[in-house]
């Protein structure tokens, strides 16, 4: 099993639901790093795993989308003072704990996880992925798992398709429908999850909805006539969000599982590795003693 966590999530969740008054031995703000330490040994404890990857959001809205869309994600405000010098020290961190890190300065997290996710399901090495956000769901398969650590428990595909009341590998297409106001997507006016969920589970994707308009509008629903229209009148505008919302692919990224493989060096230079990160004594010796477990016992 190959775990793919999205780091960012669980970094500004620590940052979120730690208390601010935590510094390290430098006295610097250290609530994002030490929950993100938290975090990831949780995994390691639980899973064991031996094939870990930690995605870091590194392209600071200059990437591919960004200019395909000046609006994407224009709404987010830049990260707090007390945070944003905590990045640095979170990679540093996954680095530590013996876990394969990648970002890029085109595409974001989630694409780094979904061209994982398909590199390893051409290799039928099944993920984890593990993120909070539903964006990510789109790349499992029936034999993957979403987990939403700390919030959901982990879920199959059939629990996905229960959730967003459409099969995983639709969610792209449904938010190209319905939009995604957290990435300032903006979808077709007047069509919410529930109408698009409908629309996909008739026609199963995007450009056979499309081709089919004129039978939308005898769906039967409320407002079927209505929502055919609205479809027309913005095909444009929905295959272009449809490429906004599906994955975008970096190319120098590995194309080898090997390098997923997690390799976490011994407890002793774990600890001194925390240590040099400003980690208490006390915090180190737990979580190298955590981190440096033995891999190969996954559960």
């Amino acid at each position: 099993m190959l775990f793919l966590i999205d780091s960012s999530i669980y970094i500004f969740r620590a940052w979120q639901g730690l208390p601010s008054t935590i510094r390290n031995r430098f006295d610097e703000p250290d609530n994002a790093v030490q929950g993100l330490a938290e975090t990831l040994c949780h995994i390691i404890d639980t899973h064991r795993p031996d094939y870990m990857v930690c995605a870091f959001d590194e392209c600071f809205r200059q990437g591919i989308r960004n200019k395909m869309f000046a609006d994407y994600k224009a709404d987010r405000p830049p990260a707090p003072a007390d945070l944003a010098p905590q990045f640095a020290r979170c990679k540093q961190l996954v680095q530590a704990l013996g876990i394969p890190c990648f970002g890029s300065d085109q595409v974001e997290a989630d694409d780094i996880i979904g061209q994982f996710a398909k590199l390893a399901n051409e290799h039928t090495l099944p993920v984890t992925i593990v993120s909070g956000d539903k964006d990510l769901a789109q790349f499992i398969t029936p034999e993957d798992r979403y987990w939403d650590l700390g919030r959901r428990p982990i879920a199959s595909y059939q629990d996905v398709y229960k959730r967003f009341k459409v099969r995983p590998e639709q969610i792209a297409d449904w938010l190209a429908l319905c939009g995604d106001k957290s990435d300032n997507i903006p979808g077709v006016p007047g069509v919410g999850p529930s109408t698009a969920a409908r629309l996909l589970n008739k026609w199963h994707d995007i450009d056979t909805l499309l081709d089919n308009l004129g039978d939308v509008s005898m769906m039967g629903f409320r407002g079927a006539p209505r929502v055919s229209r609205l479809l027309y009148e913005h095909k444009e505008a929905i295959h272009f969000a449809r490429s906004l919302t599906g994955l975008i692919r970096d190319e120098r990224l590995p194309h080898s599982l090997e390098v997923f493989a997690r390799t976490p060096p011994a407890q002793a230079q774990i600890g001194q590795k925390l240590h040099e990160l400003g980690f208490p004594d006390q915090l180190c010796e737990s979580l190298s003693r955590r981190a440096s477990t033995p891999t190969g016992t996954e559960g």
